[in-house]
């Protein structure tokens, strides 16, 4: 018995793991959980824009493949294409004459204070300013205050309008104005102001004097070169982006944005994606709009497609620009463009180097910004919009893969993610593909407690999960990841248990999902709907895969395992029979070696409903029937059935009928056997079993029969001082074996009797057992949960047994009968 001994006591703290008091009351319940692996997600080879299973109609959706050249992008900042044609107004002009002219009443302009006028630079060539007498043309100057704009005529008179009436696309590349606002870090261009006036040069400034030296040289060569030119274009689309970026000058209001869009449009039909993309990033540093904004996402998307292409996203700052165009597009009009653009977002988490890339740049909260906006644009219309669910599909995968990360599981709470993802269940139910994404967020993030407790907290989680549940019934996929999610919360949580089972039509829905996936693996099916999976292989080496159908067998029973921890809800699953009629056909049609995992999982359920059957004669037959059913599991060797086997038992045999019958199949002579085990959990659940037949008089033979009074000694002495619980065990069941004792050697054996009264001596001595346990314990908590362990498990029943034993232990040898 020697080999039994293990490497350190229980109570010794062990890192990353639950203390001891943890553990031990947790495996030695008599109420079950279980874990399970998490649903498996293969990754898709090609990347497309919604899953290749998706059910919406082509016609719905936005298309994933489109002809995209340079003539698709037009002026600076063109409005998207309504796709409406407006029929012409039936109007014509009426020509006006010369009298009509005299009767038009025209404002006379404010006066202007010229001693108030601000001083310009560049006064010293004020030569080249054309006279008021030249020219009638008129131009446009920022009058440096604010985002006012001033009309000038050459004839020196003024008019003053704001800039809310005039919009950028009303300028062409010469009247485009550079910035005045107070935002940008560049100055003012108060002193630039220019006229164009029969066509006469402008007055030259600071900011003219910086694109004439530093940028226009660069567009002039850029505009000159062809698409085969890429080395070219390529770098100088990198110098052009520096030159620009120094001056600030990438904002909307520079001067000449329009003409160097312009010119970087004509150059995107080059085919190296590495040179479209610098290309891209000017044009989004330049935060285009409407339809360009539009194509360039799609742009994106395109180039992202291809996984060969991932590392030109690494270039410069690609990455920051994509994320801050999210973050200032306006979801409600320019929806489309977000499509595209989170999709390519979530082609790039799919490259392990990029996704550490966004982790960095808190892609998490640009994507949580951007879901709770549609969230709140949804929850002020009547009605949610089809077009959000297209981006919301990109939006959670990409979440999907950012939850992988370090940071991801905090981020995820500090930017409500969670309560986000819930919302979107409410309102998008429906939508399968989106759906699908979510539960695998949550798969990942409820494998931690403090993401279980955030959902758990949610009330409208579990009826967006129940609907769902109903809804998506056969959809294998999602179930499966649902049941897991609700499983994962309700293995420690008791509130999440209750909130569960109070739930409208939650126990029903759980009970027709067993129902229906049993009844299509006793079909053969593999999956719920599609193409049927082939099986013939294997995961890893001697691992057995298991089907689609087979996975949302087992994630259910955990959840209904996980479910009865509560006497509330178990008592109340414990009356409804056809639970444990599906649980026992699992069991009864399946074997143990090719679907260890549902067999399990059934066990598991099976044991934690047998707990709450009352010992009346109308539930004998159903602990007999389920006695029957898990006797084939004690003659296979597959130690996590026999163990799981034996807790059910542990439960049934606290009624004398399904005693008699499991000691007529020689289950009391097959738990004296596994006390040899180097299991110690099935030493101890063995020991229950063994002291609910102790309780039978005709019962206890077996135990000195089989040897069991020695295996016990031997488990008490390799075990005793490290396990008080299991040592407690072992007390009882000798203490019920000699209720009748007359002689401790008759009982016992005479060595036996021995060592026993000398082991319980020691062990029933707080100074010679706890000693060397509390000597090797710094922790004053771990040192008194010791003690009480000792007192309360143990110190009653083995000063009771010992009493016992040394009261019958007499020094005469009993008389031998006369021949």
């Amino acid at each position: 018995m020697d080999n039994k001994k293990p490497k350190k006591p229980f109570y010794a703290l062990p890192e990353n793991i639950p203390t001891s008091a943890q553990i031990v009351n947790a495996a030695r319940s008599s109420l079950r959980t279980f874990d399970t692996k998490r649903p498996n997600t293969p990754r898709e080879e090609q990347r497309h824009l919604f899953p290749t299973s998706t059910n919406r109609a082509p016609e719905t959706r936005p298309p994933s493949a489109f002809s995209l050249t340079s003539r698709h992008f037009e002026g600076p900042d063109s409005r998207p294409v309504s796709g409406t044609r407006l029929s012409p107004l039936d109007y014509h002009p009426k020509p006006i004459s010369p009298l009509d002219c005299e009767n038009i009443l025209v404002p006379r302009p404010p006066p202007i204070d010229l001693s108030k006028a601000p001083a310009r630079r560049g006064s010293g060539n004020r030569s080249k300013l054309p006279s008021s007498g030249e020219g009638s043309e008129s131009s446009l100057i920022r009058s440096g205050q604010g985002d006012e704009l001033t009309y000038t005529e050459c004839s020196g008179e003024k008019a003053t309008i704001g800039s809310s009436d005039l919009s950028e696309d009303s300028f062409d590349a010469k009247t485009s104005l550079p910035s005045g606002n107070a935002g940008d870090s560049r100055e003012s261009s108060a002193g630039s102001q220019r006229s164009h006036c029969d066509g006469n040069v402008d007055v030259p400034s600071e900011p003219e004097d910086v694109y004439t030296r530093d940028v226009e040289p660069l567009v002039v060569e850029l505009s000159s070169l062809k698409k085969k030119d890429c080395n070219r274009i390529y770098e100088l689309a990198g110098l052009l982006y520096d030159a620009l970026d120094k001056h600030n000058c990438l904002t909307k209001q520079f001067e000449h944005r329009a003409n160097l869009l312009k010119t970087i449009f004509k150059l995107l039909d080059v085919e190296e994606p590495r040179v479209v993309l610098k290309l891209v990033r000017l044009i989004l540093a330049f935060k285009v709009a409407g339809n360009n904004l539009l194509n360039v996402c799609k742009l994106i998307f395109k180039i992202g497609r291809s996984d060969k292409n991932d590392i030109y996203f690494l270039e410069d700052n690609l990455l920051n620009l994509l994320l801050e165009t999210i973050r200032a597009t306006d979801v409600t009009h320019s929806w489309e463009a977000l499509i595209y653009l989170v999709g390519a977002v979530k082609f790039l988490t799919g490259n392990a180097d990029i996704l550490k890339r966004l982790a960095k740049l808190d892609c998490i909260k640009t994507l949580a910004l951007l879901m709770h906006s549609i969230n709140k644009v949804n929850g002020n219309s009547e009605k949610p919009g089809e077009h959000f669910g297209h981006i919301l599909v990109q939006l959670t995968a990409a979440l999907r893969n950012l939850a992988d990360t370090s940071s991801g599981r905090d981020r995820f709470l500090t930017h409500n993610v969670i309560d986000g993802l819930v919302l979107v269940m409410e309102t998008y139910s429906g939508d399968s593909d989106l759906m699908m994404y979510i539960s695998r967020i949550l798969s990942k993030s409820t494998l931690h407690t403090d993401c279980c407790s955030v959902l758990a907290n949610l009330p409208q989680f579990y009826k967006a999960f129940v609907s769902l549940l109903k809804r998506h019934l056969m959809k294998d996929d999602l179930v499966v990841r649902l049941c897991f999610v609700i499983g994962n919360l309700t293995i420690k949580n008791d509130a999440a248990r209750l909130k569960l089972f109070h739930e409208n039509n939650s126990i029903e829905t759980l009970l027709l999902i067993l129902k229906t996936y049993l009844e299509l693996d006793q079909q053969g099916r593999t999956r719920a709907y599609g193409p049927e999976e082939d099986l013939s292989g294997s995961v890893d080496k001697g691992e057995t895969q298991v089907s689609k159908v087979e996975d949302v067998l087992i994630k259910v029973m955990r959840v209904i395992a996980n479910l009865t921890i509560n006497e509330e809800v178990g008592t109340a699953i414990s009356k409804n029979s056809e639970f444990m009629k599906l649980l026992l056909k699992i069991i009864d049609e399946k074997d143990i070696i090719h679907h260890e995992e549902v067999i399990i999982n059934a066990v598991v359920a099976i044991n934690n409903l047998s707990y709450y059957i009352i010992n009346n004669q109308s539930q004998i037959g159903l602990q007999l029937n389920i006695a029957q059913s898990l006797l084939k599991l004690l003659m296979i060797n597959n130690m996590e059935g026999i163990l799981e086997a034996a807790r059910v038992f542990g439960n049934l045999t606290r009624h004398k009928q399904v005693r008699d019958y499991l000691s007529q199949n020689k289950v009391d002579a097959i738990m004296v056997t596994l006390l040899d085990s180097n299991n110690r959990e099935l030493v101890y659940i063995a020991c229950g079993v063994l002291i609910n037949f102790m309780l039978d008089e005709e019962k206890r033979p077996i135990l000195k029969k089989e040897g069991g009074i020695k295996k016990l000694l031997e488990v008490l002495r390799d075990f005793g001082k490290e396990d008080w619980q299991l040592s407690a065990c072992v007390c009882k069941v000798l203490v019920n074996y000699s209720c009748r004792i007359h002689s401790s050697t008759n009982s016992f054996g005479q060595e036996e009797a021995i060592e026993l009264s000398e082991l319980l001596t020691e062990y029933i001595d707080k100074d010679m057992a706890l000693g060397e346990s509390l000597a090797n314990v710094d922790d004053d908590e771990m040192k008194e949960y010791i003690e009480d362990v000792w007192h309360e498990e143990f110190y009653s029943i083995g000063s009771q047994l010992l009493k016992r034993i040394v009261s019958h232990l007499s020094p005469l040898e009993p008389l031998e009968a006369p021949s």
